[in-house]
């Protein structure tokens, strides 16, 4: 099942910021259904000690932390809109997102600047930013994330632009969700537009890969998309994996660590022993069942992020999906994708464990 995941909404939020003085916030995406459950941080406050930056939410970069906590994220802005409204109790709870490493979405607006200034904040704080490049072309099939680059070209200029924005500072980039595997299902990118979109994947594994400290992880979907493992790694390597670090599993989705660590296992086995990362943002009760992809109720913040996982080939687990933006209007009238949806933010981290 495809994943559904979106840019836009959050990044008029980016884009207000950086004509400011504050900077940028989340950019975000969808998701899908998952599995078992995780672990998520207490709601105490993350306070910082001397030495340590801090934004408006008050957060900090704690020790031990490989990944850069963002304080201009949606999450965080949230976190002062309500204690400036006298709601310390949900504040303190919204904490379990705001003070952990999230994910900065690229689209199609302002995405050179925002890369520099992300990275940036990220390299003062002697941290690592992670990023989800977004904007291929036909994206996500015309649903809720539809959009992208306008041609072959246009994407070219757009990879290069944000591979010269991260410069010498260190980065992880997930690269086009959904991109190589809706090349495998009943989209509809076949034939010339599948080799086109590999050729442009290929190309951009290339231009990020110049940049000496930036790793790059191409998204190879989740365990419940079903695919044949030979045939999702022949259009991986045709993608250009063999240049990049790995691959990405489960974004926006909610299939738990155990069952995506055994997906990406059996495709890194026919990839070659490829690493991968595990997208754990909303996996902390697994999936509701069936179809359920969009908003689903009942899930759970999963593992915080970190590099020290534990499982071999597993480089980390990540926040790639915001917790707490939207992933479409679901059919239902709830908030477009990628806009923060502060009661379900709220519940993600409610039941987290």
């Amino acid at each position: 099942m495809a994943i559904r995941r979106a840019v836009g909404a959050a990044l008029v939020v980016l884009l207000a910021g950086a004509a400011g003085c504050s900077g940028s916030t989340g950019g975000s995406n969808g998701g899908s259904s998952g599995g078992r459950g995780g672990t998520a941080p207490a709601a105490a406050p993350n306070v910082a000690t001397p030495g340590q930056a801090t934004g408006p939410a008050g957060l900090a970069q704690l020790p031990g932390q490989a990944f850069y906590v963002s304080d201009r994220t949606n999450a965080a802005r949230q976190v002062v809109a309500l204690r400036g409204q006298g709601r310390p109790a949900e504040a303190d709870t919204l904490l379990r997102i705001a003070a952990q490493p999230s994910s900065q979405w690229l689209g199609e607006q302002g995405a050179k600047e925002i890369a520099e200034q992300v990275s940036r904040r990220a390299a003062e704080a002697d941290r690592t930013a992670v990023f989800v490049a977004y904007n291929i072309p036909h994206r996500d099939c015309g649903l809720y994330s539809a959009g992208g680059a306008a041609d072959a070209a246009s994407y070219r200029a757009w990879i290069s632009g944000v591979a010269e924005a991260l410069g010498d500072r260190k980065a992880w980039v997930v690269l086009e969700p959904d991109a190589v595997a809706h090349t495998l299902d009943t989209c509809g990118i076949k034939g010339d537009l599948a080799a086109e979109r590999y050729g442009l994947l290929a190309f951009a594994v290339q231009e990020l890969k110049k940049r000496p400290q930036v790793r790059v992880y191409l998204d190879a979907g989740n365990p419940g998309w079903a695919q044949d493992p030979a045939e999702l790694s022949t259009a991986l390597r045709k993608s250009g994996i063999a240049a990049a670090d790995g691959f990405a599993v489960n974004v926006a989705n909610f299939y738990d660590t155990d069952r995506n660590a055994a997906y990406g296992g059996r495709l890194s086995t026919a990839l070659d022993g490829k690493h991968f990362v595990i997208d754990t943002s909303r996996n902390g009760n697994g999936p509701l069942g069936g179809d359920a992809w969009c908003n689903p109720p009942g899930r759970a913040l999963g593992e915080r992020p970190t590099a020290d996982t534990g499982r071999p080939g597993v480089d980390a687990y990540l926040w790639i999906k915001n917790p707490g933006e939207s992933d479409g209007e679901c059919g239902r009238g709830e908030p477009r994708a990628g806009e923060f949806w502060l009661p379900y933010a709220l519940g993600l981290a409610q039941a987290a464990r």
